[in-house]
């Protein structure tokens, strides 16, 4: 942080604030899933216009949310050691100030996709969007320790949100991305609760290592995980892509596998955080071979 001349105080910089609220890590991986959508919906390019205007219209969608999130949850943030140093928690911003903004990005966000992409488009994306800030956040989060699992239909959308933006129809093979997230969240977070499994029981949120015990998370981990492996197979059981996909899928399931089944031997936060940091690996790989695979010509083959 700089300071000013002449000043005793540093200088701040309230616009890093309100970036630290949109989650801007997980904004860039909706978007890229949300791309990969786009292209694999056409067979070629897709449009300019629909490439770039979905992208930001989902990306201030995703980051509406995530601000949402932040004020929904700054009570909870304030007692968690791994939140706490948020910009609300901290006393960077206002609640009113983040909500604000987060409806000022929600209200974007739709004009972006009314006007410049499509009405389907923006219906999901609003529907996603309340799924996971008001449905998942206000509701799941503290209901059930399948939280994660109902509430990542709403993390599942941006591939089909993509899709969309581009073709304005819902496609089989579209839900066949959303299934892969929607079944790929599961080990993916649960992993990650194993690791912070003592701040989520500070604040009383029922997730799976806290009210069922670490043991019974690991082993719906390693079984979501061998659901995943088998999942990542069906796009090309169904002719949605070929080789190069399915050894991507192979490798990168087994790589999974390995983690998840390290992790039913081994429950340490050190051991769980590999394993959620593969599974981030795991998504961008898995969805960059789709888009290889996609623009290969079959006859390579």
């Amino acid at each position: 942080m700089t300071t000013l001349i002449g000043s005793k105080k540093p200088a701040y910089f309230p616009w890093r604030s309100y970036l630290g609220v949109c989650k801007l890590k997980v904004v860039l991986h909706i978007v890229f899933t949300a791309v990969i959508g786009m292209f694999l919906a056409v067979p070629g390019l897709p449009p300019f216009n629909a490439l770039f205007w979905g992208s930001l219209g989902i990306g201030l969608a995703a980051a509406s949310a995530a601000a949402l999130n932040h004020h929904l949850d700054r009570k909870a943030d304030a007692a968690m050691r791994r939140t706490q140093n948020r910009p609300l928690p901290k006393g960077q911003l206002t609640p009113t100030q983040v909500f604000r903004f987060a409806l000022i990005l929600g209200t974007l966000s739709m004009v972006v996709l009314l006007v410049f992409v499509n009405q389907i488009t923006a219906v999901l994306t609003l529907v996603s969007l309340i799924g996971y800030a008001f449905v998942y956040t206000v509701y799941l989060k503290h209901a059930t320790p399948q939280n994660i699992v109902i509430g990542g239909a709403a993390g599942a959308a941006p591939p089909v949100l993509g899709w969309c933006a581009v073709t304005a129809n819902i496609h089989p093979y579209a839900l066949l991305l959303f299934l892969l997230i929607f079944v790929w969240t599961p080990p993916h977070f649960w992993a990650y609760a194993i690791a912070k499994k003592e701040d989520y029981a500070k604040v009383n949120i029922p997730m799976l290592p806290v009210t069922h015990g670490v043991e019974i998370t690991q082993l719906h981990i390693l079984l979501y995980t061998i659901l995943l492996v088998l999942v990542s197979l069906m796009p090309y059981l169904t002719g949605m892509s070929g080789p190069i996909y399915l050894a991507a899928a192979v490798l990168l399931g087994g790589g999974f596998l390995f983690h998840a089944v390290r992790l039913k031997r081994n429950a340490t936060p050190q051991v769980a955080m590999k394993a959620f940091g593969f599974s981030l690996f795991y998504l961008v790989g898995i969805f960059s071979a789709l888009l290889i695979d996609h623009y290969v010509p079959p006859d390579l083959f």
